[in-house]
C-alpha cells in the first residue's frame, strides 16, 4: 500500500474518532496533516466530505432541537462569506495555505485549552460577525467551527441544544463549502476518490468514538484531543 495512503487512512480513523467522542474537531485533526501529505486543494475539500458525512446522519434530531435564534444568523453569513475564503484557496500558494491552516488550529487549539470563552451577549451583531468569519475560514481551509464553537460553548443553552446547534452549523456551512468548490473546479473526481477511501476508517472512528464515549471522562478527552491537535499542528507549521 502506498505510504502517503497509509498514512491518510490513519489520520482519517483519528479524525473520526475525536468527531465520535468529542462531537467536533474532525477537521481540526485532520486538515492540517492531510494537507502536508496530499496539499491544501485536496485536504480541504476530503475533509468537508468527511464532516458532512459525518453529521448529516444526525440532521433531524439537530433541527428539532436547535435554537433557530441563534443559529440562524451565523449560518446565513457562513455561507456567504464560504467564497471569500475559497478564492483564498483557489489563489494562495499551497505552502502558505498549509500554514495558515496549521496557525489556525494552534491558534485555536490554545484557546480552547486555556478555557477562554465568550463573554459577551448573543447579539444579532455578533452572531452575523461570527459567522462571516467562520464561513472565510471554512472556505480556505476547512477549520471554520472554532470561533463557533467558543461562542456556543459560553452561552445559555443546555448541552444538547449546543451540541445541536453545533452539528446544524457543520451540516450548513460543509455543504455551502462543497458547493462553492464545486463551483470553483476544486471538487475533482480524483478528490471525491480520495474521500471514499478515507470514509470506511473515518467512519469506524466515528463509531468506535461513540461507543468509547461512556468510557471516558469528557472534559479529560477533550483537553487530550486539543493537545493532540496542538501538536499535530505544530509539526504541520514547523515542517
Amino acid at each position: 500500500m502506498d505510504r502517503v495512503l497509509a498514512w491518510s487512512l490513519l489520520i482519517a480513523l483519528v479524525g473520526g474518532l475525536v468527531r465520535g467522542t468529542t462531537g467536533f474537531g474532525a477537521a481540526m485533526v485532520m486538515t492540517a496533516p492531510l494537507a502536508l501529505l496530499l496539499g491544501p486543494r485536496t485536504a480541504v475539500p476530503v475533509t468537508l466530505l468527511l464532516e458532512t458525512f459525518a453529521a448529516a446522519p444526525m440532521l433531524p434530531a439537530a433541527l428539532a432541537l436547535a435554537r433557530w435564534r441563534v443559529i440562524a444568523p451565523i449560518c446565513s453569513a457562513a455561507v456567504l462569506a464560504v467564497p471569500a475564503g475559497g478564492l483564498l484557496l483557489a489563489l494562495a500558494s499551497p505552502l502558505t495555505l498549509r500554514r495558515l491552516i496549521a496557525a489556525t488550529v494552534v491558534l485555536f487549539s490554545l484557546a480552547l485549552l486555556s478555557g477562554r470563552q465568550y463573554k459577551g451577549a448573543q447579539r444579532l451583531s455578533t452572531s452575523v460577525g461570527l459567522g462571516a468569519l467562520s464561513g472565510t475560514m471554512l472556505g480556505a481551509t476547512s477549520v471554520g467551527a472554532p470561533p463557533v464553537i467558543l461562542y456556543l460553548l459560553s452561552g445559555p443553552d443546555p448541552v444538547p441544544v449546543t451540541r445541536a446547534n453545533l452539528t446544524l452549523y457543520v451540516v450548513v456551512i460543509s455543504a455551502a463549502g462543497l458547493v462553492m468548490l464545486g463551483a470553483s473546479g476544486l471538487l475533482t473526481a480524483a478528490t471525491l476518490r480520495q474521500a471514499g477511501w478515507l470514509a470506511l476508517p473515518f467512519a469506524a472512528g466515528v463509531v468506535a468514538g461513540s461507543r468509547l464515549f461512556s468510557r471516558f471522562s469528557d472534559q479529560r478527552f477533550r483537553q487530550l484531543t486539543i493537545m493532540l491537535m496542538l501538536l499535530v499542528s505544530l509539526g504541520v507549521l514547523l515542517a
